[in-house]
């Protein structure tokens, strides 16, 4: 009996074993997770903004994460040499389990998980390791900053207005900024917060560093800082605009006001990434 049921399942696990490439197996997973976490987020901005004001608002998914997501799987498809094992097959079926269930917080957790099992259990120059790096970072602006935030979410709102006020020279309360007419208070909510913007600015280096195979140097630093201040300075400076008078605010708060301001910031975030990996970048060209 014992061995009709060994030969059974030994049977089922070598011919997954056998059924693919390891990595195109990793691949699979990070794809069911990616699009399951994007497409809670879309229909979780449809079913807040309506089909429009999302649309302008790029379903709340920023085009640096789609980037990521595609960079990074697509890293691990390059090696087809390596087998799957049965820890791979063990750790994918709790992976396959978690992102069943429709919460978006727990596709974001195993996606991290799984990141570092790959990271933890592969060569430091693998394509699969970039690949799981890129998509570790991913998940810090879809779930981790975000989660962050709510301990933090009064400091940094507090810091965001004051530097509204500084450039208004209005005054502040708390989060909130008086108008430059005088007429009333402008409110920060999280979701003016530079914090996310910041996170998109960190996953856009890694993405790119780690894909064209950037060699570390201590310039990078300065480069990530000022793809942080660039969009630090963008959010800030719509805010302020917005804190003129509450015209204002109606005509850049939602709509397509966002989403021109989402697309300089994808610009001034991509620009001075692609500066501080310019080598490898005109190398390939």
């Amino acid at each position: 009996m014992i061995n009709a049921v060994t030969n059974r399942y030994g049977g089922i696990v070598g011919f997954l074993q056998g059924s693919m490439p390891r990595d195109e197996f990793f691949a699979g997973l990070y794809i069911l997770g990616c699009a399951n976490g994007i497409g809670l987020r879309v229909i979780k901005s449809v079913n807040e903004l309506g089909w429009a004001e999302a649309f302008f608002a790029t379903f709340q998914v920023s085009g640096i994460v789609l980037m990521a997501c595609v960079a990074g799987i697509s890293l691990l498809l390059l090696d087809k040499s390596d087998k799957i094992r049965v820890a791979d097959l063990v750790f994918g079926a709790g992976f396959l389990v978690v992102i069943a269930v429709p919460i978006n917080p727990a596709i974001w957790v195993v996606i991290t998980a799984l990141s570092f099992y790959i990271l933890l259990l592969t060569n430091p120059q693998s394509a699969r390791r970039r690949g799981a790096t890129i998509l570790l970072a991913t998940a810090v602006p879809m779930f981790w900053s975000p989660y962050l935030f709510k301990f933090f979410a009064n400091f940094i709102l507090e810091l965001d207005a004051s530097l509204v006020g500084w450039v208004l020279h209005s005054a502040r309360v708390g989060n909130m900024v008086r108008f430059a007419d005088g007429s009333g208070y402008l409110v920060l909510f999280p979701a003016c917060s530079s914090l996310a913007n910041v996170s998109l600015a960190f996953l856009c280096w890694v993405a790119m560093s780690q894909f064209l195979r950037h060699r570390w140097s201590p310039q990078d630093l300065v480069w990530c800082f000022l793809a942080c201040t660039a969009v630090v300075a963008v959010n800030v400076t719509r805010i302020s605009i917005m804190g003129l008078s509450p015209a204002n605010y109606e005509r850049l708060h939602g709509g397509l006001g966002e989403m021109v301001v989402n697309l300089i910031i994808l610009v001034a975030t991509v620009g001075f990434c692609s500066l501080g990996v310019r080598r490898e970048l005109f190398a390939r060209a």
